[in-house]
């Protein structure tokens, strides 16, 4: 990925860390539009950062993700990187579930569809780039789950998984896809902010940049800190990696 001369669209990016990479690529000298539901926070975050655009729109609608795709094109034309960062993540009792399973569907649209169809209604702009990126944000737990949070693990192992397919489809293109899987960060996703077994977030947004400038960029950005996690399976350990991540966590929540 070429590090500066970009226009970069990032979802979620008005607080964690999607603003952490939205300031950094700033700094950069990218144009930089940083988009969500939460307009208060993506105004805030664009005031702080003079030149920054912010626009809102709802992830979760198709609709909506389709007229918010038209109105970026045509407002920034040289638009060449995507970066799907918005998430949501929420306990869930699957021996209580609610009747409507509205906290699973709703963390299915924002996670998953939101990035599929984001990526979709971009993608025939993004071809038309000399050189596009679309980085998806993924996590950790896409490679182990978190038992209490069983959704939001599952949402982000299917972008890992379409991210892979997505990129050996775009092969001979001049789109490249990168996969980005933070582990656990200070940010306010679930009241992480202050947690201390946490990375912070500063911390990981530097070390995360220096990889996005290496040279070939890595198809998938890992942390130190994520590897524990990433590399579970590949150096046969994934069952004592899950047990060891859920045992506490069980037997307080579930």
């Amino acid at each position: 990925m070429q590090i500066t001369g970009n226009t970069i669209l990032i979802t979620g990016g008005g607080s964690g860390i999607g603003r952490g990479l939205a300031e950094e690529l700033h700094k950069l000298g990218n144009q930089v539009i940083i988009a969500g539901r939460r307009k208060q926070a993506l105004e805030e975050t664009a005031h702080a950062n003079p030149g920054m655009q912010a626009i809102a729109f709802d992830v979760e609608s198709a609709k909506g993700v389709r007229e918010f795709a038209a109105q970026i094109t045509t407002n920034f034309p040289t638009l060449n990187v995507l970066i799907n960062n918005a998430g949501i993540m929420r306990d869930e009792n699957l021996l209580a579930q609610q009747a409507d399973l509205a906290d699973a569907e709703a963390i299915i649209s924002t996670n998953l569809l939101g990035p599929i169809r984001l990526t979709a209604a971009l993608l025939p702009h993004l071809q038309q780039q000399p050189a596009s990126t679309i980085i998806n944000v993924t996590s950790g737990l896409a490679y182990v789950p978190l038992a209490i949070t069983p959704t939001y693990c599952a949402t982000k192992a299917a972008l890992h998984s379409y991210s892979d397919s997505l990129r050996y489809q775009l092969r001979k293109s001049s789109v490249e896809v990168i996969e980005l899987a933070p582990p656990y960060v200070q940010t306010q996703l679930m009241n992480g902010a202050e947690d201390p077994r946490a990375m912070p977030l500063k911390e990981f947004i530097a070390e995360v940049m220096s990889l996005l400038k290496t040279v070939p960029t890595p198809k998938a950005i890992y942390v130190e800190k994520v590897k524990f996690l990433s590399l579970a399976e590949a150096q046969g350990r994934y069952e004592a990696t899950f047990e060891g991540l859920n045992a506490a966590m069980s037997a307080e929540s579930l």
